[in-house]
């Protein structure tokens, strides 16, 4: 890696569960590790964070009823509040991403996809759209009706992507940039009670990735830029055994998917299982497959986060309040546990 030995992280967690807010770190970026600066608790439970063009302004829900989103400046060692936090008109945002000069918020609560403005100084204006999901899905407990968990731009630019584990599908939506407006342009079935949590883009923009919570599988599906439709393939196991085993013990929930840069290597982050899988991609990345799991240094991990230069995979593990950073074998992807921090209740890792 190039430029500075020095980088910085920023890890949101549960104020509700003992969490410190907005975690601002140091990152040595020739061994992985961080170093904690500050945090801020001015936002209830801020569960995922986006860094903002420039990395002097960090976003963050506040997952709580009603939520809310915030802005922070994080020119400094402690994250300061950028103009006022506000109301995303829905329960529980769980997900957000910057997309047409306007932040996305994924609303689990609620069903929901929140549209706010961003402000020339990076600041968030009012909610100017609320777009509300319908449906359910077969498993009773988490499927009685819609549930956003991530919202991102895809790869062209053009589209907004929704994935509901609550009505097994994903979304698609145009945002119209000068007036802050989502509307609806399609939706995806995936496999009923598979419960799709988090997708992400191959690097050529042709494929993604939905990441499956109520099963453990990834479901591989083609990208249609230029139409705006996303196609299901199929699914693979995230996991070499059942997520439900039969002695009765902790049944596994995947909660993240990263790819690597150069779209050969996908991991997933699995809570109960303690995991990290590694995935390798075929060269069109059309075809995955299971290769290793290895533990994710902690308990429940949440979140994973690849480094700008592919190095150093970070997860943040939620129930043993830490976050552990691991060296990628550049011929294997398989990871390697080299270290960990102290962050309780820690959720999601952003790297600057």
């Amino acid at each position: 890696m190039g430029g500075s030995s020095a980088g910085r992280a920023f890890v949101g967690s549960f104020t509700s569960a003992g969490g410190p807010g907005v975690t601002v770190a140091e990152v040595d970026r020739s061994t992985g590790a961080l170093t904690v600066l500050g945090s801020s608790d001015a936002v209830p439970d801020p569960s995922f964070l986006a860094l903002g063009p420039g990395g002097t302004v960090l976003y963050a829900v506040g997952e709580s009823a009603p939520g809310v989103a915030a802005a922070f400046g994080v020119s400094g060692g402690t994250p300061a509040l950028l103009g006022p936090v506000r109301p995303v008109g829905a329960d529980g945002p769980t997900h957000l991403a910057l997309a047409a000069n306007h932040l996305v918020t994924a609303n689990y609560g609620s069903g929901s996809v929140t549209v706010l403005p961003v402000r020339a100084d990076g600041s968030l204006g009012e909610a100017t759209s609320v777009l509300r999901h319908e449906g359910g899905g077969p498993d009773s407990e988490r499927q009685e009706g819609p549930h956003a968990h991530q919202v991102l731009a895809d790869p062209s630019g053009r589209w907004v992507v929704s994935v509901d584990l609550g009505t097994d599908s994903v979304r698609v939506g145009t945002l119209n940039p000068a007036t802050g407006v989502l509307e609806p342009h399609g939706e995806t079935p995936l496999r009923p009670g598979s419960g799709p949590r988090h997708l992400a883009f191959h690097p050529s923009g042709r494929y993604a990735y939905v990441l499956n919570e109520l099963v453990p599988t990834l479901t591989v599906c083609r990208w249609d830029a230029a139409a705006g439709r996303i196609e299901p393939l199929g699914e693979v196991p995230v996991l070499p055994e059942p997520s439900a085993p039969a002695d009765g013990s902790v049944r596994t929930y995947p909660s993240e998917v990263v790819v690597a840069h150069d779209g050969r290597f996908l991991w997933t982050a699995n809570r109960g299982h303690d995991s990290i899988s590694v995935l390798t991609l075929d060269e069109t990345g059309e075809k995955a497959a299971l290769v290793a799991t290895v533990g994710c240094g902690g308990h429940w991990p949440r979140d994973l986060t690849l480094d700008p230069g592919g190095q150093w995979l970070y997860a943040a593990n939620e129930r043993s309040g830490n976050v552990s950073w691991f060296a990628v074998d550049a011929e294997t992807g398989v990871p390697r546990h080299a270290g960990s921090v102290e962050v309780p209740a820690a959720s999601c890792v952003v790297l600057g």
